[in-house]
């Protein structure tokens, strides 16, 4: 570690008069669907508070996928983008436009989606045939995430009959969730791997993969998508991936506690407790981790959400969460730009509450696997003695030079009072970082000493209104000259 400095250059430019206001820490994911993919929507989302953007290849294809990146990237350039791969979820055939609603009590049957060109009332097709045949009397099977609920009768001649235990509405091509024996999934499926190598090739700055059951599914992803591919986020929704979560968060970049599909695969009492367990385990490990589904659901048609969703936002941010998402809300709702108003709105008046201080002192060791000399472990190692730093000296913000953003996402697992910022030659990394808490990105050119790296990324919070005279600020950084970059240098540097 080296010594206390100061600043003796003098730089160019204004310097600010007043401290940069608080800004909001938690992250905004907005799903984009047919409600928010024209242009003007999405330029004012991201002006609404939408941090990074979903595109889910559930409701589409591929092509119509790559329209919805290259629009982004023209409007909203600043947003992250993180494409979700459908994976091995088994879905209805479509039902008709505006849907049905299923009536509790009443019968219908289930058949092989080859056999019907769409769904009804009385006749829903699953669009992998196998399944039908697996079904045996008493299984339940849930549509959708678990609004509607069957169970099964007794075969028939073209399928099964099944009765509705729980009616509700059904639109699109809902998800179908049965016993495992029936289902037999398996990740990345052969069309995964091939909407991959599109994606990665559109440049998208994380991939989401649905229906993990173990690490060893993240590691066959990676090895498709390369070292130098996009971020990986690993989806909680099976009871496979929490009894294998350590090990999974070992190989992945992200995790999304997936509720919708989390909640027909394991008792609705439980998933209040597998999210608080995920996201603290994310947050040990230093994973962004993205808590989804029915988050502010009322607002698909209302324009005001319930106070029981408000209070779940409020809850997410409380345990710690790095990110928030937004689902059919944007995707189909009546107005997606009011929803990620009231979705910022809420997480900023609840991050006034959340305990900073305590936080970082009950989070424990960083989960990092590897040799002392490992970059991993030296990175959870002076982002802790900085963590430490900064709180003692009432530091104005600590700053990340970083290149790959992990550095940034390590010292954001603290959960600090003060600004992360993180200052970073490349594009690329400071879309990515858009998922982190409370991660703010500036530019800075490619520096030739560490000296210079810590400068210029003073120079640039300063100018940015970070931090001003006489201020303390805390920096990470490392050698622009080794072959293998690692944060390792940590300053306390007095701002003149």
């Amino acid at each position: 570690m080296n010594a206390t400095s100061d600043t003796t250059r003098d730089g160019s430019g204004a310097r600010p008069t007043r401290r940069r206001a608080a800004q909001r820490r938690t992250r905004i994911v907005a799903t984009i669907g047919p409600a928010s993919d024209d242009r003007a929507t999405l330029r004012s989302l991201a002006d609404a508070g939408m941090d990074v953007a979903r595109v889910t290849l559930a409701h589409g294809g591929i092509d119509e996928a790559v329209d919805r990146v290259r629009a982004l990237r023209e409007v909203a350039p600043q947003v992250g983008i993180l494409a979700d791969l459908p994976g091995p979820k088994v879905r209805a055939v479509a039902f008709p436009e505006g849907g049905v609603t299923l009536a509790a009590g009443s019968e219908l049957l289930l058949v092989p989606g080859s056999s019907v060109v769409s769904s009804s009332a009385d006749r829903i097709g699953v669009a992998v045939d196998d399944v039908v045949g697996r079904l045996e009397v008493g299984d339940a099977v849930a549509l959708g995430d678990g609004g509607a609920s069957l169970v099964v009768l007794g075969p028939s001649d073209d399928g099964v009959r099944v009765r509705v235990r729980s009616g509700g509405r059904l639109q699109g091509r809902p998800g179908v969730t049965a016993p495992a024996r029936s289902m037999q999934l398996s990740t990345p499926t052969p069309e995964d791997l091939e909407r991959l190598e599109v994606l990665a090739s559109e440049g998208v700055e994380a991939v989401a993969v649905s229906f993990v059951q173990s690490a060893a599914d993240m590691v066959k992803v990676r090895a498709a998508v390369g070292r130098d591919g996009p971020m990986l986020c690993a989806k909680i929704e099976t009871l496979e991936a929490i009894e294998d979560l350590d090990a999974i968060l070992a190989v992945t970049d992200a995790v999304m506690v997936a509720r919708g599909d989390l909640g027909v695969r394991v008792p609705l009492e439980d998933v209040p407790h597998h999210q608080k367990r995920i996201i603290r385990a994310g947050v040990r490990f230093g994973r962004p981790v993205i808590t989804a589904t029915q988050m502010l659901e009322s607002m698909v048609g209302a324009p005001v959400p319930t106070r029981a969703e408000v209070t779940d936002v409020a809850n997410a941010v409380l345990d710690g969460t790095s990110a928030v998402m937004l689902s059919a809300e944007t995707a189909i709702g009546v107005d997606p730009v009011n929803v990620v108003a009231t979705m910022a709105r809420i997480v900023k008046r609840t991050e006034e509450d959340f305990d900073y201080r305590s936080w970082g002192a009950g989070l424990g060791v960083q989960q990092v696997s590897g040799p002392p000399s490992s970059p991993a472990r030296i990175t959870a190692a002076i982002t802790g003695a900085a963590w430490r730093a900064a709180a003692e000296q009432g530091a104005a913000a600590i700053i990340a030079c970083t290149r790959s953003g992990a550095t940034a996402r390590a010292i954001s697992r603290f959960r600090p009072e003060m600004p992360i910022v993180a200052t970073t030659p490349s594009a690329r990394t400071s879309r990515q970082l858009t998922m982190s808490w409370g991660v703010a990105t500036l530019d800075v050119a490619e520096s030739k000493s560490t000296d210079d790296v810590v400068w210029f990324a003073v120079k640039r919070a300063v100018e940015a209104g970070y931090a001003a005279p006489g201020d303390v600020v805390v920096v990470l950084a490392g050698s622009p000259n080794e072959v293998d970059p690692v944060a390792d240098t940590l300053r306390l540097v007095r701002v003149h």
